[in-house]
């Protein structure tokens, strides 16, 4: 954007000009009054988060070393495929160093702790996730795999990885829920959150979803942080699996992380619209219709419409 000089325009003459020394002494003392309240002081006047835009090119690259041929440069060979994902993972892994130990500075200065070690801290979450990136790239093949076979669509595994929201949210998701279990939830999410605003699919990190997963169209899916999905789950858009309800502590604030969101099992297949809620059960096999609103568990091999629903309840299954 460009930005014309002050006084350019005859309004600017008549109206004294903007003003604008007077709002950046006002938002000066918002952002002192928000620190003050926050008990943050001038010790950490310098920047103490990880960078949105630095993990969005971290998580361009690892896409390009996991799929070097298909998410990589265009101009690239296979003769020099290998020489392309080390230096692209070398150079990943040094900018991911650095925005761990933001992250961990940051909840150490949360927490009130002593900040040494961070970087020896740092250095082994990002070795740790770098070793786990072959396990990864295998988890992805199976769902691309399984977006392959579920969509009639689909033409080939590599129209699947070029365009299909539903995988692109999925690889973030695998690589931030790798990170989220490292301990560096900040930098997790906000990989997760990449993706949703790419793709309109919000997937929360600490979600554990199985092997050959498939998002079909995918705008409007939500997945909740305590989810549980099994192995070659398929949803359709607009599907969320929520929380009924939070509960909360003796002060009323509420808890963080308790387990609040659905158990799905293994084959089972969510239609557009349905919205499931709660710690409930969906059984292996189950197949729930579009637009269902479900919040109580089903057996497995169930077929639940809002038909259903209405003319025989579900027995409810309890589950920790």
């Amino acid at each position: 954007m460009t930005i014309g000089a002050p006084g350019s325009s005859p309004a600017y003459a008549q109206l004294g000009g903007w003003g604008v020394k007077d709002i950046v002494a006002e938002l000066r003392l918002a952002r002192d009054n928000w620190r003050a309240a926050q008990q943050r002081s001038r010790e950490f006047a310098v920047r103490e988060f990880p960078s949105r835009d630095a993990l969005k090119q971290i998580a361009e690259a690892l896409c390009g070393v996991l799929f070097p041929m298909r998410l990589g440069p265009a101009d690239l060979h296979q003769e020099g495929e290998d020489f392309y994902v080390g230096h692209t993972l070398d150079s990943a892994l040094n900018a991911l160093f650095q925005q761990v130990q933001l992250e961990l500075g940051y909840h150490r200065r949360l927490n009130c702790d002593e900040k040494e070690g961070v970087e020896t801290q740092a250095a082994e979450i990002v070795k740790r996730f770098a070793g786990e990136l072959p396990a990864i790239r295998r988890m992805l093949d199976s769902d691309v795999e399984a977006a392959y076979l579920g969509d009639p669509a689909a033409r080939s595994v590599d129209e699947v990885l070029l365009c299909y929201p539903g995988i692109l949210a999925v690889i973030h998701y695998r690589l931030a829920h790798a990170l989220y279990a490292l301990g560096v939830p900040l930098i997790a999410r906000i990989l997760s959150e990449i993706a949703h605003s790419a793709t309109g699919i919000d997937i929360h990190p600490g979600a554990t979803i199985g092997g050959g997963f498939f998002i079909d169209h995918g705008t409007g899916v939500v997945i909740g942080e305590t989810t549980v999905i099994g192995e070659r789950v398929r949803l359709y858009q607009a599907v969320t699996l929520g929380a009924k309800r939070f509960t909360v502590d003796e002060s009323g604030a509420l808890e963080k992380g308790a387990p609040r969101h659905p158990v799905l099992e293994d084959d089972v297949v969510v239609y557009a619209g349905a919205t499931i809620l709660g710690r409930i059960v969906i059984g292996q096999g189950s197949s729930i219709g579009g637009n269902v609103w479900l919040t109580r568990s089903v057996p497995p091999g169930s077929q639940v419409s809002q038909a259903s629903l209405q003319q025989e309840p579900a027995q409810p299954r309890r589950v920790a």
